[in-house]
C-alpha cells in the first residue's frame, strides 16, 4: 500500500503546472456574465420539475397516474385515505384535552435483594475518623460497592427501658477507625440502582410551571457555640417527599424551589446497611465520625438508627382506608390515573384478611367501597377504576368521613390507618388548619394513624400535607412515577404502615472541651426544645418496621482554623483571673 501511494504522489508531481493566467481569465469571464445577466428580462427558471397542482386530491390523482402496478397502487391509495382522514379528525378534537396523555409505560423493575446486617455487629461509638456512605448518591449507572468491615465499637453508657419509654445513651468517645492503607473505612452499602427509585427519562412527565405550590421548610440551622448551647434536640423524620419533588423538577428541566429542599429527607430517601437490632430491641443506634468532605477543618458526626423487622407471621391485621382526592385538579395523567395504578400495586402486598375501604372527596365526601377483604381484589380494583375527577376539594369533610369508616373497621390488636392521596389543593372545607391538625392528633390518640401521598405538580400544598402527616403519626411521600409508587407502596410498605417505636426523639449533649461549635444538617422543621425530650406529650416522629433514620452533625474542634466564632475573652480566662476591664470592643469591616 505504501509503494502505490508513493507512486501516486510522484505522478502528481510530474504533471503539468497549473496555468495562472488561464485561471484568472476564467474568473473574470464568470464575473462579467453575472453582471450582464442581472438586467435580463427573461423569466426565472422554475425550481421544480413540474408546476404545483393545487389541492390534496389533485396531488393524489397525479401520483396515481404516475404509478403503475398493483403494489404501488395499493400503497398510494392507503396513503391518500390516511391524509383525508387526518383532515377530518383533527379539527373536531378538543384543544383543551390535547394536553392529557395516558400514563407512560414503565418497565418492570427487579425487586431488590434484602440486606441482612449481622445480628452480632457491635454498636459503634463516636470516632475521630471513618467514612460514611454518600447519602446523596443517585447515579443509576454506578454499581453498589461492597461494604467493608464496620468501625470499632464504642461501649454504650446506658440502654434503659421503663414505663414504656426506651432510651439509649452513647458517650462521644475519642477513637479512630482507619484502614491499613490509611484510607478511611466505609461501613454502609449504597443500594443497587433498581432500588433508588430512579426511572428512565421517558417515564418522566414534564412538570407544569409552579402555580400555587407551597412547601414546608425553615431557615437553615445555624452554627451553635457549645459553651453557650451544648444540647441539641430534634424529632426524627423518615419522610421522603422532598427528594422525589426535587428529582421530578430536575428531570423536567427545572430547578426546584429552594424551600422544597429538606436535607434530612434527601438523606433518608435511600436504604442503608446499618447493623440490625438484637433480639428484643426495637431499634439500634450506630454512631461514627469522619472528616467533612467540603471543610477540612471540621468533622461529621453520623448518627444512624435501624428499626427491627418483625417476622411476617407476627404482623397484625391491617385496616386501610384509601382517602382519595377526586376534585377537578386531579384529572391530569400524573395525578388520579397514576394514583389508581399505584394503589393497584399496593393491593398485591396485602394479606387476604386485611381490609380496604375507599372514601373520595370533591364537592362533597362519599364512601365508594365499604370495608372489603383484600382477597376480593376484583371488587377493590373495580371501585378504583370507576373513579373520575371533577368538582372542588372538600378536604376536611373527606378526612372526617375516612376516620368514621376506620372506626367501624377497628379490632383489638389490629393496625388502622388512613392513606390520604391528593395533589394538596385543599380549597374548600379547611377554614381553620389548626383545628384540623388538632382533630387528627385526637384521632391519632385513638389508634388510627394518617399517612399522606402527594401526586402531581402545580398546586402541591406540601405545607398542609406535612402538617397532616406529622400530626397523624404517619409519613409523607410524593409519587411522580409508577417506579416511585413501587418503592413507597411495595418495597417499603411494611415500614410505612407498621410503627415499632413512637415519639422518637434525638438529643445530643456536646463536650465543650472537644467540640467548640456544631450545627445540625437538616431537620429544621423538626427542632424541639431541650425540655421536650422528656415530655411524652410533645409528639415526635415514628420508626416503622425495618426502616432506618440518619442524622448528621458538623462539628468543629476548639483549635480548628474553621471556627466561625472568636473565643470569648473573659470566660476563657475565668472571672477571678480576667483582666480589670469593663468590656472588650471588636470592630470588623470589609474593604
Amino acid at each position: 500500500m505504501s509503494d502505490e501511494f508513493d507512486a501516486l504522489k510522484a505522478a502528481l508531481r510530474a504533471g503539468p503546472a497549473p496555468e495562472v493566467d488561464a485561471k484568472a481569465q476564467a474568473l473574470a469571464q464568470a464575473m462579467n456574465n453575472f453582471d450582464r445577466l442581472q438586467g435580463s428580462p427573461l423569466a426565472l427558471r422554475p425550481k421544480e420539475d413540474r408546476p404545483r397542482r393545487a389541492g390534496i386530491l389533485s396531488g393524489v390523482k397525479a401520483m396515481l397516474k404516475a404509478m403503475t402496478g398493483r403494489p404501488w397502487l395499493a400503497a398510494t391509495t392507503s396513503a391518500a385515505a390516511l391524509a383525508v382522514g387526518m383532515v377530518v379528525v383533527l379539527p373536531v378534537a378538543d384543544p383543551g384535552r390535547l394536553r392529557q396523555t395516558a400514563p407512560p409505560a414503565v418497565p418492570e423493575l427487579v425487586a431488590p435483594k434484602a440486606v441482612t446486617p449481622a445480628d452480632d455487629a457491635p454498636v459503634a461509638g463516636l470516632t475521630r475518623t471513618g467514612r460514611a456512605p454518600d447519602p446523596t448518591e443517585s447515579s443509576r449507572q454506578q454499581a453498589p460497592p461492597t461494604p467493608p468491615a464496620e468501625p470499632r465499637a464504642a461501649p454504650a453508657n446506658r440502654v434503659a427501658e421503663g414505663n414504656g419509654v426506651a432510651e439509649a445513651d452513647m458517650a462521644l468517645q475519642d477513637q479512630s477507625v482507619e484502614a491499613e492503607s490509611g484510607a478511611v473505612e466505609s461501613y454502609a452499602a449504597v443500594p443497587a440502582p433498581a432500588t433508588l427509585g430512579l426511572t428512565p427519562q421517558a417515564e418522566m412527565a414534564p412538570a407544569p410551571e409552579p402555580d400555587t405550590e407551597a412547601f414546608a421548610n425553615d431557615t437553615a440551622n445555624p452554627v451553635r457555640i457549645t459553651a453557650e448551647d451544648p444540647v441539641s434536640t430534634f424529632s426524627i423524620d423518615v419522610d421522603t417527599a422532598s427528594y422525589a419533588v426535587v428529582r421530578q423538577s430536575l428531570n423536567a428541566g427545572q430547578l426546584p424551589a429552594p424551600e422544597a429542599v429538606r436535607i434530612e429527607e434527601m438523606v433518608n430517601y435511600f436504604p442503608y446497611a446499618y447493623p440490625a437490632p438484637e433480639a428484643g430491641q426495637a431499634f439500634r443506634p450506630t454512631i461514627s465520625v469522619m472528616p467533612t468532605p467540603w471543610n477540612a477543618g471540621t468533622r461529621l458526626v453520623h448518627i444512624a438508627i435501624q428499626g427491627a423487622m418483625p417476622a411476617m407471621a407476627d404482623r397484625p391485621a391491617l385496616n386501610l382506608v384509601f382517602l382519595i382526592d377526586t376534585s377537578g385538579s386531579m384529572e391530569d395523567a400524573n395525578k388520579l390515573p397514576l394514583l389508581k395504578q399505584s394503589f393497584a400495586l399496593m393491593l398485591g402486598q396485602l394479606r387476604p384478611t386485611d381490609q380496604v375501604a375507599i372514601v373520595t372527596y370533591a364537592g362533597s365526601a362519599g364512601q365508594v367501597l365499604p370495608p372489603t377483604f383484600a382477597r376480593d381484589r376484583r371488587a377493590i380494583l373495580s371501585a378504583l377504576d370507576q373513579l373520575s375527577a371533577g368538582g372542588s376539594t372538600a378536604g376536611a369533610e373527606g378526612i372526617a368521613l375516612a376516620y368514621q369508616v376506620a372506626d367501624t373497621m377497628k379490632s383489638d390488636g389490629e393496625v388502622s390507618r388512613v392513606i390520604l392521596a391528593t395533589d394538596g389543593d385543599f380549597n374548600v372545607g379547611i377554614s381553620d388548619p389548626d383545628a384540623l391538625t388538632a382533630y387528627i392528633a385526637d384521632q391519632r390518640a385513638s389508634g388510627t394513624y394518617l399517612s399522606v401521598l402527594g401526586f402531581g405538580r402545580g398546586n402541591l400544598d406540601d405545607v398542609t400535607m406535612q402538617a397532616l402527616a406529622q400530626n397523624g403519626n404517619g409519613t409523607a411521600a410524593y409519587i411522580d412515577t409508577l417506579s416511585e409508587a413501587r418503592k413507597v407502596l411495595v418495597d417499603q410498605l411494611t415500614g410505612a404502615l407498621y410503627p415499632i417505636a413512637d415519639n422518637v426523639k434525638i438529643q445530643v449533649e456536646w463536650n465543650p472541651a472537644e467540640v467548640a461549635e456544631y450545627r445540625l444538617i437538616g431537620y429544621e422543621t423538626r427542632a424541639l426544645a431541650r425540655e421536650d425530650f422528656n415530655n411524652d406529650r410533645v409528639d415526635a416522629g415514628d420508626i416503622g418496621a425495618g426502616t432506618s433514620v440518619t442524622a448528621i452533625y458538623e462539628i468543629t474542634a476548639p483549635d480548628s482554623p474553621a471556627l466561625r466564632n472568636d473565643p470569648l475573652r473573659y470566660q476563657a480566662a475565668g472571672a477571678a483571673e480576667g483582666p480589670d476591664e469593663l468590656g472588650f470592643l471588636r470592630i470588623r469591616a470589609v474593604a
